[in-house]
């Protein structure tokens, strides 16, 4: 199991630890959640470890990163926090992925509009917000405003379940994971 940013927020619920192979981190190691024995990735570069190839470029701000993910026939690409516009090694690294985890509301990373414009760009085949309104963050933006600016209606799941064969063969399609 990949766990990506398992940050200790400084609100609601949150799990004391979690069991991962990999473990992912776009702002550092500081403040996390416990997470056993995993190989770690905090800095750029590519690797591959238990089958799964990680790539990790600079984010947009002093130590933040960018991921792109390869297993299973799959390809994920995860904007950390991003607020910027993506420069020209993170369009060529993000470009295209099958899956794409953007954040949309928090005051730390792009608004609806420019997360949906990013997501645009990227093309990817469906697209996870992430980062807005919860018990974990309630200052931030609702989901809502992201999906408006997508022109998509969608009921947030618990879990989701994501395949190479069940994704869309046009378009994107925005998917919402709810919170546990």
């Amino acid at each position: 199991m990949v766990v990506i940013d398992p940050y200790k927020p400084s609100a609601g619920a949150f799990p004391r630890n979690l069991s991962a192979e990999i473990g992912l981190y776009t702002r550092g190691e500081e403040n996390t959640i416990t997470l056993g024995n995993p190989f770690v990735l905090s800095t750029p570069g590519e690797c591959e470890i238990k089958g799964v190839l990680i790539t990790a470029v600079y984010g947009n701000e002093p130590d933040s990163l960018m991921f792109r993910i390869d297993s299973e026939g799959l390809c994920l690409g995860h904007l950390g926090m991003a607020k910027k516009p993506l420069n020209e090694r993170q369009t060529e690294l993000l470009n295209g992925v099958d899956i794409l985890f953007v954040p949309v509301g928090n005051d730390t990373c792009y608004d609806a509009e420019a997360a949906a414009k990013v997501a645009n760009a990227l093309e990817p085949k469906v697209v996870i917000p992430m980062a807005f309104k919860s018990d974990n963050d309630p200052k931030a933006k609702p989901v809502e405003d992201f999906l408006k600016e997508m022109g998509a209606k969608v009921q947030p799941e618990k879990k989701l379940i994501i395949k190479k064969k069940t994704l869309p063969e046009e378009g994107t399609q925005v998917m919402v994971m709810e919170k546990e």
